[in-house]
């Protein structure tokens, strides 16, 4: 399988314009000049494609689309490129270096992952482009001027959040889907013997989806973290071996959940609750 480790190498293949820079690239789509259609790849730099207008040659009955597509290291673009050669667009290509040195500037989208597009209104098109136009003019100065192209991409981003929560709030039989999905697979967890506490990954694992695409949906629908849901869970579920298995010791309990250490469980109790797991139990006991 092709991996393509900077943009000069993945650009002159492709048939996009040469870098100006190992760290940022900024670009527009010219489909009669670049290949559309491949095996599958991976690209080891983060890319976001905008693309206008865009349709897969194996789709032709779906009408065409315009979407922010997400692309991060290690992910493998399958099947490739399959598109019709009449869609428009633009690129902003990040490495690895970049994001790392300015975390604070990017959001959980870089690493949505291909599948979980973000699809555009005509409105909210014009509104990208013109901020494309504005990275793309200090793309091109004579000098990189890398603080305001930061600051741009700061802020297209921004609108890709607004955007989401738009998209999140339009289609809600979808997202209330997987969030149910994920509710369900938390409750399918604990209806079997387990050797260690769920995580996100593990539930967005199950989904097919990257973890902060899952974890940003939940918190939008149930105004609350994934982690938190987990947590919410898990503390049901210790009250209620707690209350329905008086025989069980805390130590018992804690491994019945999961936790690999019952001092821990105790802590992680108490900061939910307020109580140990011993005075919880005593308390309700003591009610009855």
């Amino acid at each position: 399988m092709k991996i393509y480790k900077d943009f000069a190498t993945y650009n002159q293949e492709i048939g996009l314009s040469k870098p100006l820079d190992h760290d940022i690239d900024v670009g527009y789509y010219d489909p009669p000049k670049i290949i559309i259609s491949s095996k599958p790849v991976i690209v080891d730099f983060y890319r976001i494609s905008i693309k206008i207008k865009y349709k897969r040659k194996s789709t032709p009955d779906i009408e065409p689309v315009s979407a922010v597509f997400f692309n991060t290291p290690d992910l493998i673009i399958e099947p490739g490129w399959d598109a019709e050669p009449t869609f428009s667009g633009m690129y902003l290509q990040l490495s690895k270096k970049i994001i790392e040195e300015n975390r604070f500037l990017f959001k959980t989208y870089l690493d949505y992952g291909q599948h979980e597009a973000l699809y555009l209104t005509d409105e909210e098109v014009e509104e990208v482009s013109a901020v494309f136009r504005l990275m793309i003019k200090y793309y091109q100065s004579e000098i990189i001027h890398f603080g305001v192209l930061l600051s741009y991409v700061n802020v297209m981003l921004s609108l890709v959040e607004s955007f989401y929560k738009r998209q999140f709030s339009t289609d809600t039989k979808q997202y209330n889907r997987i969030v149910t999905d994920f509710q369900q697979s938390l409750i399918d967890y604990y209806n079997q013997p387990v050797k260690q506490l769920p995580s996100v990954q593990y539930f967005a694992d199950q989904l097919g989806l990257t973890a902060n695409y899952l974890g940003d949906i939940v918190k939008h629908f149930t105004k609350k973290s994934a982690l938190e849901n987990i947590h919410e869970f898990v503390i049901k579920k210790a009250k209620e071996l707690l209350l329905e298995n008086e025989n069980m010791n805390t130590t018992e309990v804690a491994y019945e959940l999961g936790f690999e250490y019952p001092n821990y469980f105790s802590k992680f109790f108490k900061k939910q609750v307020k109580l140990t797991p011993k005075e919880f139990r005593l308390q309700a006991m003591s009610r009855n």
